[in-house]
């Protein structure tokens, strides 16, 4: 059941990318995220202790990275383990989830090259 749930989630956000949607463009918190990892590490990068294109610890990972379908929270830890196995869509959505919660504060140094701080 949850390999399908990842699956449709897959699927809803390559549709909305797929078709250009102009909230996606404009959303000043994805495009923080973007800023922030321009200068962190490559969306791959595999090296303890901080994982993928945010740099992401694994407290972070297993707090934040996960998207709710129909009531049921899907992990990205819990399916791919460490952040550069995740695709970058689920990187940048544990980065929002991160935002929600705490702001801009998990990156300071970057936040602040971007100034979002």
């Amino acid at each position: 059941m949850t390999r399908i749930l990842v699956i449709l989630a897959a699927l809803c956000v390559a549709f909305t990318m797929a078709t250009g949607s102009a909230s996606a463009k404009s959303d000043s918190v994805t495009r923080g995220l973007l800023c922030i990892h321009h200068y962190e590490g490559s969306w791959k990068d595999g090296g303890a202790p901080y994982y993928g294109g945010l740099q992401m610890d694994v407290g972070f990972q297993r707090t934040y990275g996960f998207m709710r379908i129909h009531g049921s929270r899907i992990g990205f830890y819990e399916l791919w383990g460490t952040a550069d196995h995740w695709p970058i869509w689920a990187q940048i959505q544990a980065g929002k989830n991160g935002y929600k919660a705490r702001g801009w504060h998990p990156w300071p140094n970057t936040a602040r090259y971007c100034g979002l701080l």
